[in-house]
């Protein structure tokens, strides 16, 4: 049994589709019984789990040799980072009751770094305590998603400016599409690697693409011009606040995003990479027919 956690999210959907796809059986393990229903139709298992509650983890893994774990950054908790953290910790509890199970992590670019990447630390973080506990662990290092311009695609459409905290607005950043992470997260799984030693796997699309190159993009599946408007560092903070973000959370985001602009979040030279096939132009292409 396979068991994919946040299975109702673009990255668990694609992993449990390609296992079963693959003849796997599939447990896919949702927050709320409505979000398991295109799970079902594809002949998946469905459980009801959450991160929060160590006893439904357990029920959850009952039977299997194999789980994809993403835990997921609290955006809605008053403390993001704490929050992150317990559902770690009760992850690897659980796990690492399991001494037999096989697990795939999903974690992030940069999460070798130490200090001063915001979010990303958080991954270093998971990745430290799952290495230390797991014995038979992948961890999936993606790339920021493409699916992120969804976030700021209302403003494009409306004003023909795309914000973004990307600077210089014109270099290329390592991006991916969430449903390759999935699938290449299965195909990870699928091989079934039986040594102890901690997997260390990079993934990223089939290019890497600026801002501007974005913005370009978008305004080809438009069929009209769409300008890049890259915020003013300055502005960021009120920004994120306008948006709804607390302040907790927004000091992250900005530490996470002056570490990229920086140039320190990247693939770890070294570490092997694989490549997803979607673009960023079909990716927008979904985003605005959707």
């Amino acid at each position: 049994m396979y068991v994919i956690f946040g299975a109702s999210g673009k990255v668990g959907f694609s992993s449990a589709a390609a296992l079963r796809k693959a003849g796997k059986a599939v447990r896919a393990v949702v927050r709320k019984p409505g979000q398991g229903e295109a799970l079902a139709r594809i002949g998946c298992e469905v459980a009801i789990a959450d991160l929060n509650d160590v006893q439904s983890l357990q029920r959850a893994l009952d039977g299997a040799q194999a789980a994809q774990l993403i835990c997921p950054v609290a955006t809605h908790a008053a403390d993001s980072a704490t929050a992150m953290r317990v559902m770690m910790r009760n992850a690897v509890q659980v796990l690492g009751a399991h001494s037999g199970i096989r697990v795939l992590a999903v974690s992030d670019y940069g999460a070798e770094l130490e200090a001063g990447t915001g979010i990303t630390m958080l991954y270093h973080e998971l990745e430290q305590l799952f290495a230390q506990a797991l014995p038979r662990l992948t961890l999936l290092r993606s790339a920021e998603h493409m699916q992120n311009w969804a976030r700021v695609l209302p403003v494009a459409l409306a004003t023909g400016y795309l914000p973004t905290l990307h600077a210089p607005s014109s270099t290329p950043f390592p991006t991916v599409s969430a449903h390759d992470v999935g699938a290449i997260a299965a195909q990870l799984l699928l091989e079934e690697r039986d040594d102890t030693d901690t997997r260390l796997v990079s993934v990223e699309g089939p290019h890497r693409y600026s801002a501007e190159d974005a913005a370009r993009l978008l305004g080809e599946v438009c069929g009209r011009e769409i300008r890049i408007h890259a915020l003013p560092r300055g502005e960021w903070a009120a920004t994120l606040a306008r948006a709804g973000i607390n302040d907790a959370l927004a000091t992250l985001i900005m530490e996470t995003n002056d570490a990229q602009n920086g140039g320190r979040i990247d693939a770890e030279a070294g570490i092997e990479l694989r490549r997803g096939a979607t673009g960023l132009r079909e990716v927008l292409a979904s985003l605005v027919a959707a």
